[in-house]
């Protein structure tokens, strides 16, 4: 296991690609590769997010002190950009918790998550899961952009992904399976979000495509 089922797999989910095509330019939000890292970044705990996504009944993100997951994002400058930019690192931090706590059934991606999205979710920790490996190191995401999907009200959220210090640990052993750094460390998660509805107060994820081996978030 080289790569962890979660770092491996390209998910592209239905109708991610029309919504691609309809969203709007004007809301981005480019992190350079040259900000300095740890600015702006959320370890892996609730502290992550802004307060204003976190409400009463949020699940629990903490994770093992062995692993980390590092957000080196800019805030967008617009409220509902923001708030969509903050759940998609929940969403992220949820996924990590589930594969930590080994739990495919696990409730915190279930609250940031809807449809294929809650899918994605469910399939990646049950790998982990099936393959007895949980996760150790640093799991990086960077370069964040944030744009507005024209005809659904939705924020597509997009993040560069570093896993070359991100581990499988077998669960049994505790041993730790290394990999060396190459081009498969490198790859851009797009997360459109969804905003709120009636009896929601915040963004969750409806859709989720990961492109791996993407050349343009090698740093």
């Amino acid at each position: 296991m080289a790569r962890t089922a979660l770092t491996m797999t390209a998910a592209t989910l239905t109708a991610t690609a029309a919504l691609l095509l309809t969203a709007c330019g004007g809301g981005g939000d480019d992190s350079s590769q040259d900000d300095i890292k740890g600015a702006e970044t959320g370890a892996a705990s609730p502290s992550a997010s802004d307060s204003a996504s976190r409400e009463a009944g949020q699940p629990d993100l903490g994770l093992p002190s062995d692993l980390k997951v590092d957000f080196d994002v800019s805030k967008p400058s617009e409220d509902r950009q923001a708030a969509a930019l903050d759940n998609a690192k929940n969403y992220i931090l949820a996924l990590n918790h589930g594969i930590t706590a080994q739990d495919p059934e696990d409730p915190a991606y279930q609250f940031y998550s809807l449809g294929n999205a809650t899918k994605y979710a469910r399939t990646q920790i049950q790998a982990w899961v099936d393959d007895k490996w949980t996760a150790t190191g640093t799991d990086s995401y960077y370069k964040s952009r944030t744009d507005d999907v024209s005809d659904s009200g939705g924020v597509l959220v997009t993040l560069c992904r570093d896993q070359s210090e991100f581990f499988g640990k077998n669960v049994d052993t505790d041993k730790v399976k290394h990999t060396e750094p190459s081009l498969d460390d490198y790859q851009e998660f797009r997360l459109l979000m969804k905003p709120p509805q009636a009896s929601q107060k915040i963004w969750k994820v409806l859709q989720i495509e990961v492109q791996g081996r993407v050349k343009e978030c090698k740093r």
